[in-house]
């Protein structure tokens, strides 16, 4: 399921709006004050060569920026239509269209929204949960690999899709051995798997967007090289080779999703559990009449949670970029479908059935009889030896920290390498230094990360809130004070960081309209200001030298860019789709 909202439209009326609205001082035309200051109206003090050295009026390619202030003024040059329709058509407009390919799937569209400011926000974060959902998968098919009993490979495969779902495990003892072990729970599994089987994957539209938007990337990377040294100097402050590479990450993010295929749509994953828990059977006192779940109770093995407070609300949107929020709470439920298989296997290895019967053997077909799964309630319990207040997972689940250390690893290479892509050429445009448009793509990198870092701490902080012990008396948990502290400051983080990258989706889109239409082509901008303090001085006609640099700029950020994207996809493909254990 996609968001269908034209963002290339409201992208469109944001830049018209800017272009409409009149500057604060009047345009400055940077050739005509140079010939000015060069023909000695200004004085003689403040020409520059550029390289920032101090050189006579009659000979400067660049001046201070006091002298730049007094000769041009602080307003921005004049804006050219030409210029920016074709830098914003080449470099913004495809990527802004790729957002509509990104995998949502929340029946809330107000959910769908904040996923995609999330998604353009904090791209570390979107590119986490990507690389956390393939490794989840890799991980659950290491659970059960060496486990040998029916329905196993069904369990991966659940399992495995329901990452983006707030699953849970009942803690009744007769549920989940009964689910595990008895024979009528075959077409339980079979039921969910075939229930499950939409997709989020390659259609049409998404192929048609990716390849857009590489072509167009690939040729206005090709004319840039190409272009004369006269173009280079009319529009090397508005180019748009920074701008191509801090969004270069869309593209393997979208990829990626692609590949995985993730099972979001809320509304199929809610039918599909409710539709396979009807035909699940827990075991009674009779070992041979098993019974229907739904005649007992409403509680079921498997299900997923619907509970109303603000502390989940992350955890049950099925949105794939929330899939950080539910890393936890799934890898636990996980562990315990793996341990009850386990211990069955163990038991079936050995020989032993579940009731008092003696063991059928198996054919080359079918290795454990249906005869051999069939006990009463508390036999089925024990043969997976499942006694939730003894045998539950660790609190933070195994393997969860390397997972989410390799995990992070990859999604800051992918952000830093493309937006410091973006930042090496910005700075190595004349005036080279920390200027307006070096410093948006280095605040942009740095809160991305500041982003996922909050969201991350929310996640320890929500998971650590539900540890407590539970009261003998009516089996309720008890919450301590620091478990209440957790859960407000988890809540509190979370919506810091959604507010973060919110301003953080917003700023960069402004910023790059903002390039494009030249208005950040005045004095202060291109003097470098924020970096070069009171040394600033601005460069206004570009030498053979400053050419050849900044096509060797352009062309190492190039490489890192496409280098950064073009490692984590590959990491990826080597990652996903891991082998599922024996049928």
């Amino acid at each position: 399921m996609h968001l269908h909202c034209n963002w290339t439209i409201i992208a469109t009326l944001l830049s018209f709006s800017f272009i409409a609205s009149p500057p604060v001082s009047a345009s400055a035309n940077f050739t005509q004050c140079l010939q000015a200051v060069k023909n000695g109206e200004f004085g003689l003090d403040g020409g520059r060569d550029n390289k920032g050295n101090s050189v006579n009026v009659s000979e400067a390619t660049a001046i201070s920026y006091d002298l730049c202030i007094a000769a041009c003024g602080s307003g921005p040059s004049p804006f050219v239509w030409s210029a920016f329709s074709q830098q914003f058509t080449s470099w913004l407009l495809p990527w802004l269209a790729l957002i509509s390919q990104l995998p949502f799937g929340a029946n809330d569209k107000l959910d769908n929204f904040i996923s995609v400011l999330l998604a353009v926000g904090s791209p570390v974060l979107a590119a986490y949960s990507v690389m956390l959902t393939v490794l989840n998968s890799r991980w659950v098919a290491h659970m059960f690999h060496k486990i040998s009993y029916p329905n196993v490979r069904s369990a991966v495969r659940i399992l495995s899709s329901l990452q983006q779902a707030p699953v849970r495990v009942s803690r009744d003892p007769h549920l989940l051995p009964s689910l595990v072990v008895l024979p009528h729970n075959d077409e339980w599994w079979d039921e969910l798997i075939e229930y499950l089987g939409f997709t989020y994957s390659w259609s049409v539209s998404a192929a048609s967007s990716l390849i857009w938007v590489l072509l167009a990337y690939i040729f206005t990377i090709i004319e840039s090289f190409t272009v004369t040294i006269a173009g280079i100097a009319q529009l090397f402050q508005i180019n748009g080779q920074g701008v191509g590479s801090v969004w270069l990450w869309l593209l393997p993010v979208v990829l990626s999703w692609l590949q995985i295929s993730p099972k979001c749509d809320s509304l199929h994953i809610e039918q599909a559990v409710r539709r396979a828990n009807e035909l699940a059977h827990v075991a009674t006192a009779n070992p041979h009449e098993p019974v229907r779940a739904s005649t007992i109770d409403t509680r079921r093995a498997i299900y997923l949670r619907h509970g109303q407070g603000s502390l989940h609300t992350d955890e049950r949107c099925t949105s794939p970029i929330f899939n950080y929020a539910r890393i936890f709470s799934w890898t636990i439920t996980v562990e315990e479908v793996a341990y009850c298989f386990r211990q069955a296997s163990k038991r079936a290895g050995r020989f032993e059935p579940v009731g008092q019967q003696k063991w059928v053997r198996g054919d080359r077909n079918i290795r454990v009889q249906m005869e051999n799964r069939v006990g009463t309630a508390l036999e089925v319990q024990e043969y997976c030896g499942y006694y939730p207040d003894l045998t539950m997972p660790p609190r933070w689940g195994a393997g969860v920290w390397s997972r989410i250390l390799v995990a992070s690893l990859l999604a800051l290479f992918l952000q830093w390498g493309t937006t410091g892509a973006a930042l090496l050429i910005a700075w190595w445009t004349p005036t080279r230094g920390l200027g307006c448009r070096s410093a948006s793509y280095l605040g942009y990198a740095c809160l991305s990360t500041l982003v996922w870092a909050i969201l991350l701490l929310s996640t320890i902080l929500s998971h650590y809130s539900t540890f407590s012990r539970i009261d003998p008396m009516n089996g309720q948990p008890i919450y301590n004070t620091r478990s209440w502290l957790a859960a407000g400051l988890s809540v509190a983080l979370r919506r810091l960081a959604k507010v973060l990258a919110t301003i953080n989706a917003i700023g960069i889109v402004v910023m790059n309209i903002f390039q494009f239409s030249g208005l950040l082509d005045r004095c202060y901008c291109d003097s470098s200001v924020i970096g070069l303090g009171k040394s600033a001085y601005s460069v206004i006609n570009l030498v053979d030298d400053d050419v050849s640099s900044l096509r060797a700029a352009w062309i190492g950020g190039v490489i890192l860019a496409l280098g950064s994207a073009t490692l984590f996809v590959g990491v990826l493909n080597l990652l996903i789709n891991p082998p599922l254990p024996e049928a």
